[in-house]
């Protein structure tokens, strides 16, 4: 069964640590925005020692890494867990981590996007914990545009939580924190909707499982992507599948795709969410070239351009949670059980 931490509230404690990607000194103005915007909505804020950015791809040695992780997962007093970003090699942590101890211990948030893909979805999968697939700390500050909720609400949320279709996007690249480090608002100054490939409407339901192309397509066939695994424990209900392409081209994107449906990734989907990319083409073979000669031939309904990822804005979307999906004229919405 999936485990839903406790609801997020005032006065809760949120661990900050870098599983993954330190942060530059140049960029610490930015995480001491992030962090104050937490404190003054009443969280208190407990920064690791896992944060170095300046002297390698990753904040720590993989062992320290694991071990404030884990501490921070099984700390009682510690309700979510936000890393500031992703970075490149967080699947060094998963043969590390202590998969029992997090399997016995009540579960906490774990939030974030990008290479946080490699943690969330096996730890949803091994422990049934559900994961908080959202914007990271240092995008915390950016408020959800209308028809998106911030991960703080989904957090704190019981029953279900409904989103709609933002209709627009980023703009203009990504804002110069070390310039300014204050921005709390996207430039959404890009227009664009849900698009079911076939043209069709749908209305389906499933458990939400996904992430980041780029890193969880290595987990496939590991103890730590048993995405069919998980489609058959919940075959009754099936699967909503949701996968983003952050930077890699389109040909590498349409080579992890397919790898993804031959370990059974898709056996059980009802439904499969594309996120809007930024992400290049290979020559004339652009990104939705690289899904639908992927996927298109499995006969199940696939939506472009949505959310989710590395174009904000972002849905914050629970993995493990049971999930509707509307892609209408008239209606696009996804609301998902918390509980």
């Amino acid at each position: 069964m999936i485990r839903f931490p406790q609801p997020l509230q005032p006065g809760d404690r949120i661990g900050v640590t870098s599983p993954s990607s330190g942060v530059p000194q140049a960029l610490w103005p930015r995480l001491e925005v992030a962090t104050q915007w937490l404190r003054d909505r009443g969280f208190e804020v407990e920064v690791g020692d896992c944060m170095d950015g300046d002297s390698s791809h990753v904040s720590a040695p993989a062992v320290a890494r694991a071990g404030e992780l884990q501490r921070m997962l099984t700390d009682p007093g510690i309700t979510a867990v936000v890393p500031p970003w992703g970075g490149e090699t967080a699947i060094d942590l998963l043969d590390l981590l202590d998969w029992d101890a997090l399997a016995a211990a009540e579960p906490t948030w774990l939030v974030g996007f990008s290479d946080l893909s490699t943690l969330l979805l096996p730890l949803t999968l091994r422990t049934g914990w559900a994961t908080l697939h959202s914007p990271n700390l240092m995008d915390t500050p950016y408020a959800a545009p209308e028809g998106l909720a911030h991960w703080t609400e989904v957090a704190g949320a019981t029953g279900s939580v409904t989103q709609h279709e933002s209709g627009v996007h980023r703009t203009g690249g990504f804002d110069d924190w070390e310039a300014d480090p204050s921005p709390t608002a996207y430039r959404l100054e890009g227009r664009g909707a849900w698009e079911v490939a076939s043209g069709d409407e749908i209305e389906v339901s499933g458990r939400l499982i996904g992430g980041c192309i780029e890193t969880v397509h290595h987990l496939a066939g590991s103890p730590f992507g048993d995405v069919p695994g998980f489609g058959q424990q919940y075959a009754e209900e099936g699967l909503i599948l949701y996968l983003e392409a952050a930077e890699a081209s389109a040909l590498d994107i349409c080579r992890a795709l397919h790898g993804l449906r031959l370990a059974g990734w898709f056996e059980h989907a009802n439904a499969i969410l594309i996120g809007r990319t930024e992400a290049p083409a290979s020559g004339e073979f652009i990104q939705r070239e690289a899904v639908l000669d992927a996927l298109e031939d499995l006969d199940i309904p696939i939506v472009f351009d949505v959310e989710i990822g590395h174009v904000p804005p972002q849905l914050s979307l629970v993995n493990g949670a049971l999930t509707h999906l509307t892609v209408l004229d008239n209606e696009r919405t996804i609301t998902q059980e918390l509980g």
